[in-house]
This record gives structure tokens, sequence and C-alpha cells, in this order.
């Protein structure tokens, strides 16, 4: 399952994951960027806590991938604590 937290002026839709385990048995939540296109999605997929991008695919510029990567580490504990709450309320 996934929880948005953001939208962006320009259609990015940002969402974070319920917490998953890796095979050896560590937690991980995955954020994921992406935004509607003619032909499919931009999309940018950082995994927590390794900050690893694991999926990066359309035409999100260098600055735009800089500044989803900053989101993701000034809230890296935001999107832990509301995976393992189950998500967000937004009002």
């Amino acid at each position: 399952m996934t929880y948005e937290f953001a939208k962006y002026p320009d259609g990015t839709l940002g969402v974070f994951s319920n917490i998953g385990k890796n095979e050896n048995g560590e937690e991980y939540v995955r954020i994921t960027f992406e935004r509607p296109t003619n032909y499919g999605f931009d999309t940018y997929v950082i995994e927590l806590p390794s900050y690893k991008v694991i999926l990066e695919d359309g035409n999100y510029s260098k600055e735009e991938k800089e500044t989803f990567m900053q989101i993701v580490k000034n809230g890296s504990a935001f999107f832990f604590k509301y995976a393992r709450l189950g998500g967000l309320e937004i009002a």
C-alpha cells in the first residue's frame, strides 16, 4: 500500500510505502515521485534507510532529482513513523 504525502504544481505526486523487509530482515520504506506525461510517467523511487535510487525512468531533471533526495533525507523519520502507523490523514 502507498500513502500520498504531496502533490506538486507540475503534477508530480509523492507517495511512500508501508514498511517492507528485505531478504536479510532489514526494514525499508520506498518513496516514489511520479508525474504523468503524454506517454506514461516520469518516475523516481528512493529506498530508505539506504537512500538508494531503485528506479529512475522518464525525464526528471538533475535538479528535480536532487530536490527529491533532499526531501527524502529531511523526511526520513517522518516516512518511517507514518509507514508504521499506516499512513497519514491530510485535511
